[in-house]
């Protein structure tokens, strides 16, 4: 089966040369709203699609122009996915998002780790909720957006009485604007919600996942799973799997500080 590739990169383009500076010298969590508001001003360079299909890969039933494409956590709110696209990226995935709107974990929960090019966050799936996202997305379409494949990553909010309720709302309210699904249940950063991942938990989370997607020709859905499995747990997520989601991916950040200095380490 073809690799997707999702990624969360700086560009090392002249551009970034330039205001990288300015970007590191903000908090962290700044910068990034900065960037998004950059972002939908229209200032970001464009690129022009290559012409050859060397790079174009299904999987799932859907045509990928390039497999290099751009993770949740960036985009949460959907509020740069044609931008992104414009940039180059074969695909986006904007999210995580949950039936209502939260605020997340306190901050700063944002820390850079420039000496390993990396980031530690504890953002808490901090988003504007089911219904602001899909104003976005439907507005997206209703003016005319350039075609790309757009997924929506959906989640459960941390207080929810029935977290399996709040991924079958997400697929639910997304049905029509998402090009594929990912049913996150891998963020370290919610109480509880990497429990999903074993036993009978995730068989019935899948289960009735699936009942909301309906017929087969709904649009794919994937399985994000967490880093930190054991042997036990990946084995089980691979029984689990076939026949009840499209594929895997792997995968969120991991708990492990193995390797990292520094003062956030």
């Amino acid at each position: 089966m073809p690799t997707i590739f999702l990624i969360w990169s700086r560009d090392r383009q002249p551009m970034f040369k330039l205001v990288g500076p300015l970007l590191h010298a903000l908090d962290a969590e700044k910068a990034h709203h900065l960037a998004i508001a950059a972002l939908k001003t229209g200032l970001y360079p464009s690129r022009v699609a290559p012409s050859t299909t060397a790079l174009e890969s299904t999987v799932a039933g859907l045509r990928f122009p390039n497999p290099v494409g751009l993770a949740a956590g960036f985009d949460k709110n959907a509020e740069v996915p044609d931008a992104m696209l414009g940039l180059g990226f074969g695909f986006t995935e904007i999210g995580t998002v949950t039936p209502k709107p939260q605020a997340g974990n306190p901050k700063p929960r944002l820390f850079r780790l420039p000496g390993h090019q990396g980031v530690i966050n504890r953002m808490g799936f901090n988003n504007d909720g089911h219904a602001a996202v899909l104003a976005r997305l439907k507005n997206r379409t209703a003016t005319g957006a350039k075609a790309g494949i757009v997924g929506v990553n959906i989640g459960a909010n941390k207080d929810s009485a029935d977290r399996i309720a709040d991924y079958v709302a997400g697929i639910e309210t997304f049905r029509d604007v998402a090009s594929y699904f990912t049913v996150n249940i891998s963020s370290p950063n919610t109480p509880g919600l990497r429990a999903l991942q074993e036993g009978e938990e995730l068989e019935a989370l899948l289960d009735r996942v699936n009942q909301a997607r309906g017929s087969a020709s709904a649009q794919p859905m994937f399985l994000k799973i967490a880093p930190d499995l054991s042997p036990e747990q990946l084995e089980h997520v691979a029984q689990t799997c076939p026949g009840r989601v499209d594929g895997v991916i792997v995968s969120n950040t991991t708990l492990s500080r193995d390797g990292v200095s520094g003062a956030h380490a």
